[in-house]
């Protein structure tokens, strides 16, 4: 409550109500104020160990992609009870993503539009910084995506360079080809395309000499016959997990007030997106019956959204938008909610 009275109006009247200002000041206020941060562990973390992916999580609930694309505050996500961080989307090249205007908040509707394109300082950069970092204590996840730049028929070498480089640093990978904001990304989750670069990276990676797990994130907007096909393609590629679900096309669920931004281009998320992040969760756990692990991300913002994830079949969480649009309460109030509940 305090987060949202006056935490939040705060910030957005001193960055001129840009959201993107504010998820940028946010990110590096908490990346130098980190190591200062031991105190507040102890009010936020929770203690519900689970293995997931033969890794050790803390608790079930995670720090999804895109908050902190390029390592900037990695101390930061444990202490505020984060038993997991995923970050990027990082690309083979820097790049600086779409054109501004590109993220607006709906906090009549609990939801974010974005277009970032990716916005990122490129893989090798974020290797330099993991590398200086050192171990960050709860598993670490990178999403790795295509760069624009690259045509769609080198993709795949595209993503085998981001796994090179981040091979050593990630616990497992997150391979995006579902975001909606980078032209043509979301073909490669057609069988064929889908096929042919996670078999390379499965090559890549044994050439690492490492078992990293891969999963694939899934779009929200797939037919329930395209979602059956990507999956059969990633048993067969011994893909170790599913992260559903990206962010929307779909503009239902904006309240009315807010109905001026429908017109804005990019991905939705929040609560216009819970209904079906749950429906693509209970899909995927079905139809592989139980042999594919998922973590569940879309529209939880309360420890009741985050338990309909569990009974759906997923076996973790990830907040994004309920977080950024709430504050750090939401990790406590949702990881103390579901813990000891069976994964």
């Amino acid at each position: 409550m305090l987060f949202d009275k006056i935490a939040r109006p705060v910030m957005y009247r001193l960055a001129y109500h840009d959201p993107e200002v504010v998820h940028e000041r946010t990110v590096r206020l908490l990346g130098r104020v980190a190591p200062a941060l031991g105190p507040v562990s102890r009010v936020y973390r929770t203690d519900d160990p689970v293995t997931v992916l033969g890794l050790r999580f803390p608790n079930r609930v995670g720090l999804a992609a895109g908050m902190d694309k390029n390592g900037l505050a990695l101390k930061a996500w444990p202490a505020l009870g984060f038993g997991f961080v995923e970050v990027g989307t990082v690309t083979r090249h820097a790049q600086p993503g779409n054109p501004k205007p590109r993220l607006f908040s709906l906090p009549g509707s609990d939801g974010v539009i974005n277009r970032m394109g990716f916005n990122n300082d490129g893989a090798e950069a974020l290797a330099r910084r993991l590398a200086a970092h050192g171990k960050l204590g709860v598993p670490l996840g990178i999403s790795i995506g295509k760069s624009k730049v690259t045509p769609l028929a080198e993709a795949v070498e595209d993503y085998r360079f981001s796994l090179r480089a981040l091979h050593p640093y990630a616990d497992y990978f997150a391979i995006n080809v579902s975001s909606p904001n980078t032209p043509g990304l979301r073909a490669l989750q057609d069988k064929a395309a889908l096929a042919e670069l996670l078999a390379e990276l499965r090559r890549t990676s044994a050439e690492l000499g490492g078992a990293t797990p891969l999963l694939v994130k899934v779009a929200p907007d797939l037919t329930d016959e395209a979602l059956a096909e990507l999956l059969d393609v990633c048993l067969a590629h011994g893909v170790a997990g599913i992260i559903a679900t990206n962010t929307t096309l779909s503009r239902e669920g904006i309240a009315p007030a807010e109905a001026h931004l429908a017109a804005e281009t990019g991905g939705l998320s929040g609560r216009p997106l819970t209904a079906r992040s749950l429906e693509v969760v209970q899909f995927v756990h079905e139809r592989t019956e139980g042999k594919l692990p998922i973590i569940g991300v879309g529209g939880i913002l309360g420890p009741e959204d985050a338990r309909r994830m569990l009974d759906a079949g997923a076996s973790l969480v990830q907040l994004y938008t309920g977080f950024a649009l709430h504050g750090p309460g939401l990790v406590r109030r949702v990881s103390r909610g579901i813990a000891g509940r069976p994964c």
